[in-house]
């Protein structure tokens, strides 16, 4: 029975809610816009008042990315009652379901979202942004206003994504929270594992774990050539120090750490604002932006 137990958990599920500010209400705003990032793993909907943060939901992607719209988007709407849809003025899709989301205005490549929700999260400085999704990295160079100069992206496979963490600790019975914590308990450094490929990845972990390597050693290992392999991509832009990352994998220290290592310099991470935020942040901006706009015709 508990073997049974234990093979329910799903250890790659990362926390998923909503959330109101509770200092706010929305009947006092003049303009309120909403973000909908529907990506490959996980989608957020935020809902700002006059710019300014208000609620959000936060839940995993399905298969359908116009049922993942709309999921999250009722999921922030249950966090403010009274709110409906149809008082929001303007809503923007973004992300991989973008042009999928039924009651969006408008859509905007998660590119350019990341960076002026990046801009938001962390201010005018931000320079270099890392934005390591479910199934893609995408490094992004962008001006004090947030808007994108230059941008290099990864989607070849999981490699050094959100998904192929999820999956190393599913095989390794970690929860996803507690990845990169459990990653630094090693005596030593173990040299990375020699590919992110989360097939080989895999079996390559089961391999070290019949030679006698402790689950914190391979999670060591795998951070470290997740890290490794972020480097590589972001690097490939014009890197400045006012670098943040935005996505799930914020979250992990085990690679953030790792990362500012191969960097030479620390990552700025002062927000208080959740990492997997941003995109949809930024699309509810552009929304105010694109609604000011309409309203001066």
């Amino acid at each position: 029975m508990a073997e049974m137990e234990e093979q329910t958990i799903e250890y790659w599920r990362w926390d998923e809610g909503n959330w109101k500010n509770p200092d706010m209400d929305f009947k006092d705003a003049e303009i309120l816009t909403a973000g909908i990032d529907v990506g490959s793993v996980s989608s957020q909907a935020v809902i700002m008042a006059d710019g300014e943060l208000f609620a959000y939901g936060n839940t995993r992607s399905g298969y359908n990315s116009r049922d993942s719209a709309s999921n999250v988007m009722n999921m922030a709407l249950e966090a403010v009652p009274g709110l409906k849809l149809e008082d929001i003025h303007y809503v923007v899709g973004t992300g991989y379901g973008r042009v999928r989301v039924p009651f969006a205005n408008k859509a905007i490549t998660e590119i350019a979202c990341h960076a002026r929700g990046a801009n938001y999260m962390y201010g005018p400085k931000v320079r270099t942004i890392m934005d390591m999704g479910g199934q893609d990295l995408k490094a992004i160079s962008c001006d004090e206003r947030g808007k994108v100069l230059n941008f290099v992206m990864n989607e070849k496979c999981a490699a050094g994504t959100g998904r192929g963490m999820e999956v190393m600790a599913d095989l390794l019975k970690v929860p996803i929270q507690k990845v990169g914590e459990m990653s630094f308990q090693v005596e030593k450094e173990p040299p990375p594992v020699s590919t992110t490929c989360v097939l080989f990845a895999k079996t390559e972990a089961l391999g070290l774990l019949k030679n006698g390597w402790s689950v914190p050693k391979v999670l060591a290992a795998y951070c470290s050539a997740m890290a490794h392999r972020i480097y590589g991509v972001v690097k490939t832009v014009d890197v400045k120090k006012e670098f943040v990352i935005t996505g799930g994998c914020a979250k992990n220290s085990g690679i953030i750490n790792r990362l500012e290592k191969e960097l030479g310099f620390e990552i700025y991470k002062d927000t208080k604002v959740d990492t997997q935020l941003a995109g949809a942040i930024g699309a509810a901006l552009f929304g105010k932006a694109l609604y000011e706009k309409s309203k001066k015709k």
